[in-house]
């Protein structure tokens, strides 16, 4: 074996406790184990759910693992499968912006599905597997120096959500070693559905989560992975990004815990829309402005806030498509006064009045050299009195320097669970929230999951 970064990871991922994690990290789990499991239950009303939970139920029987709000088990890959999905599908799901990659939607969602399989993994146990997850995705994502090519919550989150379930499942650490590679030969998903703004973007989370399921399941009979799946000639860096440095992120590993640097998604939009729509926003509220007294709004941002969100309007749009586009994310805040969850409906998009306003909302781009940076931001509003207003912005809305407080965290969650048809009962909520305080004392953590079944989409 000559890739020392894959042998780095998996020395991390192996011999890491509980004991091991801060206490900053352990509250960081708390909060975003919360906030994963309830936009995976608000995704159950999301497009296309409907059609991905009926091909994963024809793909074979079994009852392993709870479909977060659906009220059915499924065999552990499929239920990772589809909960992976739900969890991407409204763009609601939290990011680690260095990395870019959203780090629970593959993770937590693998190590769910193979913990209810296993059966009595405690809090602590599926705490110190989410961590480890998150550490690795975001470390491979953190060392990429390039741009977007391949879609990298998919391409790096399967090594964590691996990682995760791995560490559920009690495999050694050359087990781990071999399901990481296993990981690798399922490993895909690239930019075009993003640009297309297609459901398949959320698939591609999907396909990961499952895919760790899968390796993981094949590792533990034996099976071996390539071992150079990182470095190797053909292997994950040298295939997957343009250009990449081992240093920095691998040599934090254990001191830095990175689900730490996780931000929330305080809005159902991309979260390169989010420092526009927080501007548009406070400035609604500070100003008192109505929509027709906007006469412009210009958002100038890095590159890749272009190339991710700086995508025209059209009354024709998908919802997918939408919540990528700052120009209908920022008439919908202008108009509502919010990101409302069923705000992407066909009628809604198709609105006059927020087309008209969506057309006179520009993104430009900026001079920043950095083709991974998401800030800083700068929205200048005017209005047609004459009134100019501009702000700058380092730290978007629910970033580690700038978060959503633990009542914010809360609310989100509920809102998640009420959200469309079949919502989960108020009593039942606050029973999650209740057990997820208090996780590292949980025995099993399928009494959480049993408080999360609901009803089904309508």
């Amino acid at each position: 074996m000559t890739d020392r970064a894959a042998a780095r990871l998996v020395e991390h991922a192996s011999q890491t406790s509980f004991d091991h994690l801060s206490g900053a990290a352990k509250q960081a789990l708390k909060t975003f184990i919360l906030d994963s499991l309830g936009v995976t239950i608000a995704g159950r009303n999301a497009e296309w759910t409907r059609e991905v939970l009926s091909a994963a139920q024809d793909w074979g029987a079994g009852k392993d693992a709870l479909v977060l709000g659906q009220g059915l088990r499924l065999a552990a890959p499929a239920a990772a499968f589809v909960n992976a999905y739900q969890a991407h599908s409204q763009e609601y799901d939290c990011v680690h912006e260095g990395a870019v990659v959203h780090p629970m939607a593959t993770a937590h969602s693998a190590a769910l599905a193979v913990a209810e399989r296993r059966g009595g993994v405690t809090g602590q146990e599926f705490m110190t597997a989410v961590a480890l997850g998150v550490d690795v995705s975001t470390t491979i994502g953190m060392a990429a120096t390039s741009g977007l090519k391949f879609f990298r919550p998919a391409v790096a989150g399967v090594f964590g959500a691996t990682v995760a379930a791995a560490r559920i499942e009690g495999l050694s650490a050359s087990q781990m070693h071999d399901a990481l590679g296993l990981a690798f030969t399922q490993c895909g998903g690239t930019m075009q559905a993003h640009r297309e703004g297609k459901p398949t973007l959320a698939l591609n989370v999907a396909f990961a989560a499952r895919a760790a399921v899968q390796a993981v399941d094949l590792a533990k009979r034996g099976f071996p992975g390539p071992a150079d799946f990182l470095t190797g000639s053909f292997g994950y860096f040298n295939m997957m990004e343009d250009s990449f440095e081992i240093g920095p992120a691998f040599d934090e590993l254990g001191s830095v815990w990175r689900i730490t640097e996780v931000s929330h998604k305080p809005f159902s939009a991309g979260r390169a829309t989010h420092v526009g729509i927080d501007v548009v926003l406070r400035l609604r509220q500070k100003l008192g402005f109505t929509a027709d007294q906007i006469d412009k709004i210009t958002l100038l941002a890095p590159p890749l806030i272009c190339l991710l969100v700086g995508r025209p309007t059209s009354a024709d749009m998908t919802a997918n498509y939408a919540r990528l586009c700052f120009q209908f994310a920022g008439a919908l805040a202008a108009v509502k006064g919010d990101i409302p969850l069923d705000g992407y409906q066909p009628d809604n998009i198709a609105d006059p009045e927020l087309q008209a306003l969506a057309r006179k909302i520009e993104v430009v781009q900026d001079d920043n050299p950095n083709p991974n940076a998401l800030n800083p931001q700068t929205v200048i509003l005017s209005l047609k009195d004459g009134r100019r207003e501009e702000m700058v912005v380092a730290d978007t809305f629910g970033a580690p320097n700038n978060p959503l407080t633990a009542t914010e965290n809360i609310t989100k969650f509920e809102k998640c669970c009420s959200f469309g048809a079949a919502p989960i009962a108020a009593a039942q909520q606050a029973e999650v929230v209740k057990m997820v305080d208090d996780l590292e004392n949980i025995a099993d953590i399928s009494a959480i999951t049993a408080c999360l079944s609901g009803g089904g989409v309508a």
